[in-house]
């Protein structure tokens, strides 16, 4: 693979909500760029970044894939993400490595409810947005009322930047409002536009198009503004760069449009991303850790070494593969880097860029590059490579925790033996998955954001590791508590021959809410129980709790009040 220079770089997101159209929009713009040698499709199962065999035969992105497209001599970095509810949690692990996100939206259905909730991600980790209404080929899709949901939803700053020509079935091209010009595509063709004259019905809601596009640009900057009342519009070169400041600066989200499965607007979508997204140096400089204080780390080839692991995938053939996005310096081929959490010594043999789960070497990455190793000995997702003596940690990306478990045995004992690991393997890439053993119930838990999801996890066990499972509703673990209040004395006497054994005590209980677990309070006077003996009251009521009254499980929620009894001189002890 060809090294690419940091200001040649972008990394884009494709995120937005479940049949959006992802996959199918990474898939034609791959395939444009000649990176692959035919269109590819989701129904088919040979897509390059649908590669799983869950997401083949589900027909949805599960896990985050990344791909490479070269266009234009400069390098797109394609994050396609999924789009369920389940799986949005590495959608944002996934955003923390992009530079920019394209919000996919249905023609059809306008802004739905994961539409919503990328934006805030991307908010989050300052990413400039880019919307792509698709699916404008589909029977009752609309480009206007797609435009105005955006609007509504997120404001007038989210602007049409291209129009459609046609509607529909007879949906054929794009009218491009930076430049003024058209072009019509073959359906199902290379994604490769023809110029065209713009259609005459189209060219006053072109020109209104245009003329609101350069108002809002030049609303950006105080001396676009000035020639923009000077002369009533800006030259081509202002509209080009006050545009990409603007994008970089939040203060325009562009609305581009196409039909990602007749890959109709395809190329100047890519044209578009490269322009006027930023490249990684223009990214807001990142927060670190260094040593004890934090600090704002720019993306620069002129810094150590510094790498973000994003992305784990656990390949039965070639082992743990690490994906990362280099955060400063250049990386080379072989480098020997440590990781902050774990402290180990990592050597970064055989460095590659993905191509789907297809590996490309590379001798070196400049930084805001993406690349991906293969058996590091101790690095997870989330973590920081650096070189050694320094001591840089990139936050981890906090994610919901599991919302369901069910409970999990292994089928033979044979799968009993092997299961341990096959999980451990399957925890490493996915980090929206938990896996326990209940303390009281002494079950092993799976633990997942939802049904579907530890179905596919068990599904993967089988078909990758051969583990058969079975899962069923947990047990409950209840808990005992008290309503009322009580006033008890017990005592304990016992004589064995010499020293014997003897306690006295009187405790109040009473009741406490919900969530306060237990309080003892000692309120002893005058020594009728020495100081001493007081832990040993404590841990028997602490004992007893645990092992229950009604039914044998644990008491609590409740306040014991320790407040006379007696001792012996000689059994006492």
């Amino acid at each position: 693979m060809k090294v690419y220079e940091s200001t040649d770089v972008r990394n884009v997101a494709l995120v937005g909500h479940g049949n959006s159209g992802k996959t199918s929009l990474a898939a034609g713009m791959l395939f444009a760029a000649g990176a692959t040698s035919r269109l590819t499709r989701v129904d088919e199962g040979n897509t390059i970044t649908d590669f799983d065999d869950e997401e083949i035969s589900r027909k949805i992105t599960i896990s985050t894939s990344i791909a490479t497209a070269e266009w234009r001599k400069m390098k797109l970095n394609i994050l396609d993400t999924p789009g369920f509810n389940l799986f949005m949690y590495d959608t944002k692990i996934a955003m923390a490595a992009a530079d920019a996100a394209l919000i996919l939206v249905d023609g059809v259905a306008g802004v739905e409810v994961q539409t919503e909730k990328v934006w805030s991600f991307a908010e989050d980790f300052n990413l400039p947005r880019a919307f792509f209404i698709n699916k404008l080929d589909r029977e009752r899709s609309d480009f206007q009322r797609a435009v105005a949901s955006i609007q509504e939803f997120f404001g007038r700053h989210c602007i049409p930047v291209q129009l459609p020509i046609g509607a529909e079935r007879d949906f054929s091209g794009v009218v491009d409002l930076i430049t003024m010009k058209a072009w019509t595509y073959a359906p199902g063709g290379d994604g490769k536009g023809k110029e065209i004259p713009i259609p005459d019905n189209l060219k006053q809601a072109a020109e209104e198009g245009h003329a609101a596009l350069i108002e809002m640009i030049a609303e950006g900057k105080d001396e676009l503004m000035e020639e923009f009342f000077a002369q009533g519009t800006l030259p081509p070169e202002h509209i080009s760069s006050g545009l990409h400041d603007a994008v970089k600066e939040d203060k325009i989200f562009p609305i581009l449009c196409g039909a990602a499965l007749p890959n109709i607007g395809t190329d100047l979508l890519m044209n578009f991303l490269l322009e006027f997204c930023p490249n990684p140096t223009e990214h807001p400089a990142l927060k670190a850790m260094v040593g004890d204080h934090e600090e704002e780390r720019p993306i620069t080839d002129k810094d150590h070494v510094t790498a973000y692991v994003f992305k784990t995938l656990a390949d039965p053939f070639a082992g743990r593969l690490s994906f990362f996005k280099v955060c400063s310096g250049v990386m080379k081929n072989d480098a020997s880097l440590v990781c902050i959490r774990s402290g180990s010594q990592e050597r970064l043999s055989h460095l590659s860029v993905p191509q789907g789960k297809t590996l490309q070497p590379v001798n070196e990455l400049h930084a805001g590059d993406i690349g991906v190793v293969a058996k590091l000995k101790d690095v997870l997702t989330g973590d920081t490579l650096c070189e050694k003596g320094d001591s840089i940690a990139f936050p981890k990306v906090e994610i919901p925790e599991p919302c369901i478990a069910y409970a999990i045995s292994a089928k033979s004992r044979n799968d009993e033996d092997r299961m341990g690991n096959a999980i451990a393997k399957i925890l490493e890439e996915d980090q929206g998955l938990r896996f326990y053993r209940d303390p009281q119930t002494k079950e092993f838990l799976l633990a997942g954001s939802g049904g579907q999801h530890v179905e596919i996890i068990v599904s993967r066990l089988k078909k990758r590791y051969n583990v058969d499972v079975e899962l069923k509703a947990p047990k409950i673990p209840y808990r005992e508590t008290i309503r009322g209040f009580a006033d008890v004395h017990g005592r304990h006497k016992k004589q064995t021959g010499g020293h014997g054994q003897f306690g006295d005590c009187k405790i109040k209980m009473e009741p406490l809410e919900r969530g306060a677990r237990f309080e003892f309070v000692n309120s002893i006077f005058g020594g009728a129980i020495p100081r001493q003996f007081i832990p040993a009251v404590e841990k028997g009521i602490l004992e007893a709790a645990e092992r229950g009254f009604l039914a044998g499980y644990p008491v609590v929620d409740f306040k014991v009040t320790l407040y006379d009894g007696s001792y012996h001189d000689v059994d006492s002890s």
